[in-house]
């Protein structure tokens, strides 16, 4: 299993580094969001039960991949007039659908994997057109460490569990290592190279903890609904790790978290 989990990790990086960094002049890391977007949307319909409902289902996989795409088009009212047409459609739909027991609760399901994997899914392609592929490797990399650092730290050493109630082979320890991670891979983007960011040594450490915090609580929420719906994968669609829900927890928080914090900086007139 662990063989297959490094193996799938490896190639699924590459993947995604190849079409990031080749998004230009044609959108393949855009193509790439939508494909997973579109998968993972029905993975959270089917495991959330939306799926008995295929119109309520196939409206939250459009939906999600009209949120993936958003970035791309520079209307100032776009998000807000998605978000609305989400609600409101959605809504007016119930009324013509032979099922009525349970209804409202297909429904906020539906909302759910469309604001889950739809528009926090988009910040992936924000934070790439947006601030750039440097900003887009750091949120990657680190989280990436962030978590690798975590699974063998807590596999080896762990001894303290962080949440056993949600997540029981999370450890204190494992935590902490992938915390420690994400500050140094966050250090790393402000030395001198091509990959370099506009970051002091105080704005990278803030950041990566941040990226490390944030990042691994998305991960006990993918955990908690996993567990609240009595499964333990969402999929098994990536050998070793599971479905493609559960490997965009994390990476689906930190790339909002890493949009704002670029977002922010640029008011900033010089590093810390």
């Amino acid at each position: 299993m662990l063989k297959k989990r490094v193996i799938t990790a490896l190639c699924g990086t590459f993947v995604v580094l190849l079409a990031a960094w080749n998004n230009e002049p044609l959108p393949w890391f855009t193509v790439f969001a939508v494909v997973w977007g579109m998968l993972a949307a029905l993975e959270f319909y089917r495991i959330t039960a939306v799926s008995r409902v295929p119109v309520l289902a196939g409206f939250g996989t459009v939906w999600t991949v009209l949120f993936v795409i958003s970035p791309h088009f520079n209307f100032p009212f776009l998000i807000p007039a998605l978000l609305a047409g989400a609600v409101v459609i959605s809504l007016m739909a119930l009324v013509f659908l032979p099922q009525k027991d349970d209804i409202f609760a297909t429904w906020a399901w539906t909302i759910a994997g469309v604001l889950y994997v739809g528009w926090l899914g988009s910040y992936l392609v924000r934070l790439l057109l947006e601030a750039g592929i440097n900003w887009f490797l750091l949120a990657l990399l680190a989280i990436f460490a962030c978590d690798s650092a975590a699974f063998f730290t807590g596999g080896a050493l762990g001894r303290h569990r962080l949440a056993p109630r949600i997540s029981p082979h999370k450890t204190w320890e494992g935590a902490l290592a992938g915390l420690l991670a994400s500050v140094v891979f966050c250090l790393l983007f402000t030395l001198p190279s091509p990959l370099a960011v506009p970051l002091g040594g105080g704005q990278a450490v803030l950041l990566g903890l941040l990226v490390g915090t944030i990042g691994q609580l998305g991960d006990l929420v993918e955990s908690l609904l996993k567990r609240n719906r009595g499964i333990k994968e969402s999929g098994n669609l990536l050998p070793g790790h599971g479905g493609l829900l559960d490997r965009m927890d994390s990476v689906v928080f930190v790339a909002v978290v890493v949009y704002y914090f670029w977002l922010a900086g640029q008011l900033l007139a010089a590093p810390w």
